[in-house]
């Protein structure tokens, strides 16, 4: 091997960025894997190991190179989110297939960060880039990132921290993060935390998808001028599978190379995608090949579309792992088209809340009296990202005993319920506040009794002041019932004979979100709290539903 340290790339604007390269131990010109990442080149993180990944394809015959972004490691600049990746991608690209070792073919790789870097490098159309492997790429802004339709990720004030200087912060205690998350108002929690964090209060001025936003969204135009074979990977459990479908279905749909898209789901969460996953997730077991070797996958794909050697990537286009059935299913195109869409309607005596009332999922809908339940958001429901056991694939009876969280499970699967493809629910439902959140979770229900979540989003959730869209905010009338659209994400999940399918419904999930303060109030400067009384409604004018792509293999 050959290395080069701290190479420097110019920008546009004369700005310098640090890469360490990799060379095969012979002359010659090589294609380059570009990786790009905000977490620095010169750390050895075990889910990434830069320097094993590198000599990994310099012994098969490539140039590496790992790049510090703008503002992080050795690189210059001032760092600026996800807003400066397009450009500096491009020009990177640009100058590195000049130099004297590289051949004038790139493609790019990397899990999450470096993945949505890869796509807005690939927006600016540079000439030399020719393929990409993007792996738990965030990008369904800002519904995915920092905000999930309306609701502000708390936790993502540690990710701010973390990377507000050149090199790591990570100097908070878990004992102190807890006061952290109740400080108030929100727009001032960095300066409590330690430090100003411009970016943090950058998305805290910004809740809606304005101008801001805007440049980071991918639309129809976007995919129609990229015409790159691109490896889209993801898990059933991966936090950023929202973004990465997103621009799974936006390549398949309209990019010149939609024959040249292939998309891998596996049962894994956000980093598992890339290192190949484990043959367990929190109470859900899989089988042996459910763990890949994604190098090896990585190597077939740069093989047939950057290097060339290949005359084709001996893969199907699709490739998703079902749970439950655990097997892999190899499929043409995804979603599956003509997959039938069935309704499980909410219902209960008006008695659903905990795990010990009446909640009930019928195939048909019925005239029932209303869910009431009180939402107190200084004692919210708990989701913290940073469990010990972590949260996907966890068994949530102890959440369920709650008399704010309702519960509603279906009869006992008599055959296997196969469901592939994106899961949500329809919510008809009421509040005396003008505004509060809405939430909702998918689980199966195992005949020992155990509540296994599923899905990537373990809660998915609407702002109800942002019901109608991420673009604007419309507070709510109380009292008056309002559909409340919440998505769960895609899974591909078998329920199987004596399993049951169960739906909570709540209104809080913290500290994952901010716990909606029910004021009507600008979020980022709310100092006042009050509590909420919420109304689900499951009526004939109001069926509210869990939405299942069931599979009729």
């Amino acid at each position: 091997m050959k290395r080069i340290f701290d190479m420097r790339s110019p920008m546009r604007d004369g700005i310098g960025l640090s890469s360490d390269v990799w060379l095969p131990d012979s002359s010659g010109q090589y294609p380059l894997i570009l990786l790009r990442t905000p977490y620095l080149k010169t750390s050895q993180p075990s889910q990434l190991e830069y320097s094993r990944l590198a000599n990994f394809f310099a012994e098969k015959g490539y140039a590496v190179a790992v790049q510090d972004v703008r503002g992080r490691g050795d690189s210059d600049g001032e760092y600026a989110y996800y807003f400066q990746e397009a450009n500096d991608g491009y020009d990177t690209i640009e100058w590195m297939a000049a130099q004297p070792w590289c051949n004038g073919r790139v493609g790019m790789m990397g899990p999450s960060y470096l993945a949505a870097a890869q796509w807005l490098a690939a927006s600016q159309c540079p000439s030399h880039l020719v393929c990409i492997a993007p792996t738990a790429a965030p990008g369904d802004f800002p519904n995915e990132l920092p905000y999930v339709h309306g609701a502000f990720l708390q936790y993502r004030l540690l990710w701010c921290n973390l990377i507000s200087g050149r090199v790591f912060q990570n100097n908070v205690r878990d004992e102190e993060w807890a006061n952290i998350l109740k400080h108030r108002p929100l727009l001032t929690a960095d300066e409590f935390m330690g430090r100003r964090m411009p970016l943090y209060r950058e998305w805290l001025q910004h809740p809606t998808l304005d101008e801001y936003w805007k440049t980071l969204a991918f639309t129809e135009g976007d995919y129609r001028n990229i015409a790159l074979p691109a490896l889209h990977i993801t898990g059933w459990f991966d936090s950023s599978q929202p973004g990465a479908m997103h621009y799974w279905t936006g390549m398949a749909n309209y990019s010149p190379a939609a024959r040249d898209q292939y998309l891998i789901v596996g049962p894994w969460d956000h980093l598992q995608a890339f290192t190949g996953g484990k043959k367990r997730i929190g109470e859900m077991e899989f089988s042996d090949d459910s763990v890949l070797d994604i190098l090896q996958v990585h190597l077939d794909f740069f093989g047939r579309f950057l290097k060339q050697t290949k005359d084709r990537f001996h893969r199907s286009p699709i490739n998703l792992y079902v749970t439950g059935r655990n097997e892999w299913l190899a499929l043409d195109s995804y979603p599956i088209p003509g997959i039938a869409t069935t309704k499980l309607y909410l219902s209960s005596q008006g008695r659903a809340n905990s795990l010990f009332g009446d909640g009930y999922l019928s195939t048909i809908g019925v005239d029932k009296p209303d869910d009431h339940y009180t939402f107190d958001p200084s004692d919210p429901v708990p989701l913290d990202i940073f469990a010990p056991g972590g949260i996907y694939g966890v068994d949530r009876r102890a959440l369920e005993h709650r008399s704010d969280v309702l519960v509603y499970t279906s009869d006992s699967m008599r055959d296997a319920t196969e469901v592939i493809g994106r899961v949500y629910v329809e919510l008809y439902a009421a509040s005396d506040a003008c505004d509060t959140d809405f939430t909702a979770s998918i689980l199966d229900v195992f005949p020992d009794g155990r509540a296994v979540v599923l899905g990537p989003r373990v809660v998915g959730i609407v702002r109800a002041r942002h019901r109608s869209g991420s673009e604007k905010a419309e507070l709510l009338t109380p009292g008056r019932v309002e559909e409340f659209h919440i998505e769960l994400g895609h899974i591909a999940h078998s329920f199987e004979p004596g399993h049951r399918i169960r739906i909570e419904i709540s209104s809080s999930a913290a500290p994952m979100y901010n716990p909606n303060q029910n004021t009507g109030n600008p979020v980022a400067l709310d100092m006042e709290w009050r509590v909420a009384r919420q109304r689900v409604c499951h009526d004939s004018r109001h069926p509210s539903a869990l939405i299942l792509p069931v599979s009729r293999r």
